[in-house]
Parts: structure tokens; sequence; C-alpha cells
């Protein structure tokens, strides 16, 4: 099988690559990768902060692949819901690191779900977000349970309702991402090697205390995102919205 998540360490930093063409897209198989990798930089005594890069020019992650909901019953959905958001934010809050998401191009859904489970998010200038979920006619459910405290209900409603696309600089003036550059990597690399010099005890304790007191009620509000979306994405619509998107037509809504 071919391997599509590249992890290499130097100098305490533990850099995981996204390599899976032409967009990053998830399978299941493909996100079982980067748990995976990170469950063990988490292990591995010798790392200390992760970086979280692609290597797919101008995309970061652009979400799930489709063929994951189109045809697919609710069990399906749910065992790869479970995957991207409880195993996927469990294993970040767990592994007593920080990690950085250096974010060089588009990312999209659920690629947006991967960039915003670790602590810090770098942008490249050329970088691009966006939640289209709701265009499918699926619930970008997992960010209304978090997005909303980082940049305000009413930019979060925007976003979210809309499906629009938006700029590095826009993110930047949200709060949604920690710094814009020329080129995201190099300068997470140069944070990771900041973070990486301090005492690891202090740093695995101190992270372990900001994510108690952030996210008091998240881990709530994740079991219950992981049901609302099974509840739409077998939804005629949802059908309709998937098939109309990979059939490049406006989708005849019904349900």
């Amino acid at each position: 099988m071919t391997e599509h998540v590249h992890s290499a360490t130097a100098d305490h930093i533990a850099t995981i690559t996204l390599a899976r063409p032409p967009l990053n897209a998830f399978s299941i198989a493909f996100l079982d990768e980067i748990i995976a990798a990170l469950r063990r930089a988490g292990a591995d005594p010798d790392v200390r902060v992760v970086v979280l890069a692609s290597d797919i020019p101008n995309m970061f992650c652009a979400g799930l692949d489709l063929d994951i909901i189109l045809g697919s019953d609710e069990a399906t959905v749910r065992a790869f819901l479970n995957r991207l958001y409880i195993e996927l934010w469990d294993v970040q809050r767990n592994m007593g690191k920080p990690t950085i998401a250096a974010v060089d191009g588009a990312a999209r859904g659920g690629g947006m779900t991967l960039a915003i489970s670790c602590d810090m998010m770098i942008a490249s200038e050329g970088a691009s977000f966006g939640y289209p979920e709701i265009n499918l006619a699926l619930p970008p459910a997992i960010h209304f349970a978090h997005l909303h405290r980082i940049i305000g209900r009413y930019r979060a409603f925007d976003l979210l309702f809309t499906a629009r696309t938006f700029n590095a600089r826009e993110a930047l003036s949200l709060g949604l991402v920690s710094r814009v550059v020329a080129n995201a990597l190099p300068e997470a690399m140069a944070a990771a090697r900041v973070i990486a010099a301090k005492s690891p005890a202090a740093i695995a304790f101190s992270r372990a205390a900001f994510h108690r007191e952030a996210d008091r009620t998240y881990t709530d509000a994740i079991a219950r995102a992981v049901d609302d979306f099974c509840a739409l994405a077998v939804s005629a619509d949802a059908q309709e919205g998937l098939r109309a998107f990979l059939e490049k037509r406006k989708p005849d809504w019904k349900d």
C-alpha cells in the first residue's frame, strides 16, 4: 500500500508531511496514516514539537473524499467522523507536545478540521480557506463547536453558511491563523525551534493547562457534531449535493 504520510525528525521537531495527490483528500486509510504518524511523534521522547505540512503544491488539504459519503450508510460515515472529529482531536490533545500547521495553499472542509486541530496555524500569503460543506447539503458540524469561540458568533455564521472562500489576510484579521508569511513551512519550523528550546516538562504541563481552560465544553460538543453530521449525510439532499458537485451541475433540492 502506498504511504501518503511522510515523517522526519530533526532537532527535536517531527515534521509530518501529507502527500496524497492531487488534493490530499481524506480517505479513511489516509486519515489513519495521519493519526498514526501523530501517535508516533507523541510517543517519541526525542520529539518536542510537531509540524504538519503538505507536499502538494498550492494545496494543504481539500477535505474528505466524497466517496466516503456518496451512497454510504450512516455506519460508514460515523466510522470516518470518529476518526476525523474524535481520534484526531484526542491524539493531538493528549500527546503533550505543541503542534503547528503550516498551511501553504488551500484548506477546505475537513482540511480546516485538520489544520485547526493544531495548536498554531501559520499560513502563507497564498493560502486560502473555506467551509464548503453547506453547498453540498452537509453540515460543517465540527466547526459549529469551535469556530464561534475563535472568531465570534456572527463572523463564524457568515463563513459557515455562505461557504465563501477567504484569503490568509482575512484569516489573520479574524484570529483564525497565528501568522501570515511568504512561505509557511520555514516560519513554522522557526517557531517550532523556539518552542523546542524550552523546558519540555514546562511546555507539556502548560499546554495541558491551556487546553483544560480553553476547551471546557468542547469534548461534549465534538460528540454532538458527529451525530449532527451523520443525521444529514445520508439524506436525499446531501446525496444529491454530492452527485451534483461531481457532475458539475446545479443541485435539485427536494428533501
